[in-house]
């Protein structure tokens, strides 16, 4: 039968350092390791790139293979074609699976040691104000929660299970070429506890955890916006074998606002104006979000000049200081005049045609 090219199998140049070798199997491993990919052609797959990184990753081995080829390796092993028994994976597979991996024999096991409730998501759709302020909020929550009858327990009348005899894991061999290959799976008669109950909790039915609706009171710092998230420690799932609740993340969506517009930490206000406020300059009440303040537009405004007003805008939740609100000015040009106002502006038209400015534009496109 022939086989892939090694090279080929990682994905590598035949110049690929170690560090790219070990990078390949690393990613074609999690992707193709049968505990984490159940499909069919998954251990094949792992195999494949096992029996590649073996090769490739000793030098010894890796100078045969460059010259002969996998013909290098067909007399080993009685002639059964490949003998790396001696190869140590654990110190990869503990850098990939977080050093509690039970792949190989020999490997250490999880056994029933409590873990971490799964942690929970919800999105809450707050008001521009209460992004901005901050607020306190009542929040309907359903989650999986400690059985109140058993405490959690799942039943009474405590004894080892019988199945996985107490240490809360099955263990399945498999031999292949390349030596024992174990996996690990949690019992699924004791939910890796390692511990099963005479008397049966009926409120959870043995589970421990039983589905609950609860209203919690969650304070929510200012300046929030959209997509942020905040952690309320313990009020997510419970854990299925003992060990602390999980958190809830509460993801924002805040809503818009009649007149201001968002951008961080600032926010902006288009202030429309009138030709003759524009020209002449003005003064004008400006709603803020700390109350009205007036604000001198200058002589001679153009359209979207900004304005700063410092220390106007969104508190940061991080209590690094407030952003600042902008005032963006639109001149406004009427659609309808009255007689007397087409009167003025031809007056003013008749002025400016005058101007000696407009005059040498005038010259000068004719």
């Amino acid at each position: 039968m022939n086989k892939k090219d090694y090279y080929e199998v990682l994905g590598v140049s035949k110049d690929a350092s170690q560090d790219e070798i070990k990078s390949a199997f690393r990613k074609l491993a999690k992707k193709y390791h049968p505990d984490i990919n159940k499909s069919a052609d998954a251990p094949e797959k792992f195999k494949e790139a096992e029996e590649a990184y073996s090769v490739l990753s000793d030098e010894s081995k890796r100078r045969q293979y460059d010259q002969y080829g996998h013909a290098a390796f067909n007399n080993m092993n009685g002639g059964a074609g490949y003998d790396f028994s001696d190869f140590d994976f654990s110190d990869i597979f503990s850098e990939i699976f977080g050093g509690g991996f039970s792949g190989f024999s020999g490997f250490s096991s999880r056994g029933n040691r409590t873990s971490k409730g799964r942690d929970t998501l919800m999105r809450v759709n707050l008001s521009f104000e209460e992004a901005c302020f901050g607020c306190t909020k009542e929040i309907d929550v359903e989650y999986l929660d400690k059985c109140d009858v058993c405490n959690g327990l799942g039943g009474d009348g405590e004894e080892v299970c019988s199945r996985c005899h107490g240490s809360g894991v099955i263990t399945t061999e498999q031999r292949t070429i390349l030596g024992s290959f174990m996996t690990r799976t949690t019992c699924p008669d004791c939910n890796g506890k390692g511990k099963t109950y005479k008397h049966m909790c009926s409120k959870c039915h043995g589970k421990g955890r039983v589905k609950v609706s609860k209203t919690i009171e969650v304070k929510i710092p200012a300046g929030v916006d959209t997509g942020n998230q905040l952690r309320v420690p313990g009020k997510g799932e419970a854990s299925p074998n003992g060990g602390a609740n999980g958190d809830l993340y509460l993801e924002f969506k805040v809503a818009s606002h009649p007149i201001y517009e968002r951008d961080g930490q600032d926010i902006y206000l288009t202030l429309p104006l009138t030709i003759p406020e524009a020209v002449l300059g003005c003064k004008k009440d400006i709603p803020t979000l700390y109350g009205k303040v007036t604000l001198t537009i200058p002589p001679a405004t153009s359209a979207n000049d900004k304005m700063r007003l410092k220390g106007k805008g969104i508190e940061d939740p991080n209590a690094y200081g407030k952003g600042d609100m902008y005032v963006i000015i639109d001149i406004k040009v009427p659609s309808r005049l009255t007689k007397e106002q087409k009167k003025l502006y031809e007056e003013l038209g008749e002025i400016e045609n005058n101007d000696t400015f407009f005059k040498k534009i005038k010259d000068f496109i004719k």
